[in-house]
């Protein structure tokens, strides 16, 4: 499954905990807060004036990087 940035947060942590790097790189210090419950990677990225699309690339290439190893 891809992820897009419709997917909350806490629903790709779950999903793909490899993923915690990627939020982490960005400061997106939400990972343990309430928004990350409720918010979607896009909210995410827009509250932190973020590209969602760079960090959508990076979060894909990790769970992709997975899959090979």
């Amino acid at each position: 499954m891809k992820i897009t940035k419709e997917m909350e947060i806490n629903e790709c942590l779950k999903m793909y905990p490899q993923t915690k790097r990627i939020f982490t790189k960005y400061n997106m210090g939400c990972l343990g807060c309430m928004g990350a419950t409720a918010e979607t990677i896009e909210i995410g990225a827009l509250m932190h004036g973020l590209d969602i699309n760079e960090i959508l690339t990076e979060l894909n290439k990790i769970i992709e990087e997975q899959k090979l190893n």
